[in-house]
């Protein structure tokens, strides 16, 4: 079930663990976000693997559209010291991430 693997997705990455997160993804699956793609398993245990020395803390999940195949969420995060709010898109194939969009934009201070 697709909220399922949502939620192990959050817990892989409160947790920091890499195998757990890279379990979640399609062996072709692409990871697109506007400063880098991520194509295969290569490629997307580079990009989490930066991600978690990031240290992403997950603050609140605001949004959350799961609809069939595919994840929207929005959150509030902190990225390497940084606060966040992030946006992206999950979308599943065979039980496992085969896409997934993501992006972040600072929150302000206000």
């Amino acid at each position: 079930m697709t909220a399922d693997l949502f939620d192990r997705q959050l817990a892989a990455i409160a947790d920091r663990d890499l195998e757990a997160l890279l379990a979640q993804y399609h062996d072709e699956a692409t990871v697109i976000g506007f400063d880098r793609v991520a194509r295969g398993p290569a490629e997307i245990r580079d990009l989490f693997t930066a991600y978690l020395a990031a240290e992403p803390e997950v603050e609140e999940i605001t949004s959350l559209q799961t609809v069939d195949d595919v994840v929207f969420y929005n959150a509030r995060m902190t990225v390497a010291g940084n606060r966040v709010t992030t946006f992206g898109t999950l979308v599943v194939k065979d039980g496992r991430i085969w896409r997934q969009t993501a992006a972040a934009l600072p929150l302000s201070s206000a």
